[in-house]
């Protein structure tokens, strides 16, 4: 495993290269903004398979139908603001409505964009897309896991939803990680509380654990990669053993990661949860740690969280 930080967002273009080079029909629909999303780098390597349709999202993702009809898998881009909000109509009525395969892989998610401020942190997408039938949604804690979920995305047949980020985030995985739809990972054992993350935050929530650790608290790690489908077997047996839980994601607590366990336990094990996360608000302009402490998110917050829920489990 490198101990070199990158972008979930780096490991778009090359993937999708790679993919190319493996004889896969992945093709790529820009709007405009394919050096940022690094979908350049496919139309670098394959000209034929880059289209940029300009700053018109709507038609990005009705081209990417278009492709997918053809026999095509195709991949769209933008930042997550544009890439699934301006887009939402076509998402739902192009892509999921005819079950398509089009993959929606924008990048720029979350408060981590940093100084662009709360006009471009996209803190709701996750909720949007993982109400979608047919959708499914998968959030990438690491450059590895970027790339795994890229390639699954391809393999998958039908509309992926894909979430990556613009910050450099340490390395989780190895390289060569493989990751399944509906599939969660522990990633550190533990007794008393399960805290359950997904993307940046599952670095955070390692961090958590290790500060935890030094209390004397036994914290299990569990990376909810794939958000749907859920993996409800793994999360359901870690917080029984626990007997509560912490959920953390750089999203909205409503609809996200948070909601889906909410749901998850209201229905099968009531447990004590507590949901980090953005407290329905947007973001602001920062720098990404600023933006961390500020709304929560940073890996002290998890701490509270976790001894909160502890305190609730210990209530008759």
């Amino acid at each position: 495993m490198s101990n070199e930080k990158k972008a979930t967002r780096a490991a778009y273009g090359e993937t999708l290269v790679e993919l190319a080079n493996e004889g896969a029909p992945v093709v790529a629909v820009e709007a405009d903004l394919s050096g940022s999303t690094t979908t350049k780098k496919l139309g670098d390597a394959y000209p034929d398979r880059l289209f940029n349709v300009g700053i018109a999202e709507q038609d990005m993702v009705g081209v990417a139908a278009g492709l997918a009809l053809t026999g095509h898998v195709a991949f769209t881009g933008s930042f997550a603001v544009f890439g699934t909000g301006r887009v939402y109509d076509q998402i739902r009525n192009t892509v999921c409505y005819a079950n398509l395969d089009v993959k929606i892989a924008p990048t720029h998610a979350g408060v981590s964009v940093g100084p662009d401020g709360g006009s471009h942190q996209m803190v709701e997408d996750i909720a949007l897309m993982r109400v979608l039938p047919n959708m499914r949604v998968l959030v990438p804690a690491d450059y590895a896991s970027a790339k795994a979920a890229i390639k699954l995305a391809a393999k998958t047949p039908g509309p992926v939803y894909v979430r990556m980020g613009r910050a450099s985030v340490p390395c989780i995985y190895d390289e060569d990680v493989e990751l399944e739809i509906g599939q969660a990972h522990i990633l550190r054992e533990g007794a008393d509380v399960t805290i359950l993350a997904c993307g940046i935050e599952v670095d955070e929530a390692l961090k958590a654990a290790d500060l935890l650790a030094d209390r004397g608290i036994s914290a299990e790690v569990v990376d909810v990669f794939s958000i749907k489908p859920l993996d409800e077997k793994l999360v359901l047996g870690s917080i029984r053993k626990t007997g509560c839980a912490v959920t953390a994601e750089e999203h909205s607590v409503i609809g996200g990661l948070g909601g889906a366990v909410a749901e998850l336990l209201s229905e099968k094990h009531p447990a004590p949860l507590v949901r980090v996360g953005m407290r329905d608000c947007f973001g602001t302009s920062g720098e990404m740690e600023e933006l961390m402490r500020e709304f929560g998110l940073d890996a002290e917050s998890i701490v509270e969280a976790a001894v909160s829920a502890m305190a609730k489990k210990n209530v008759e």
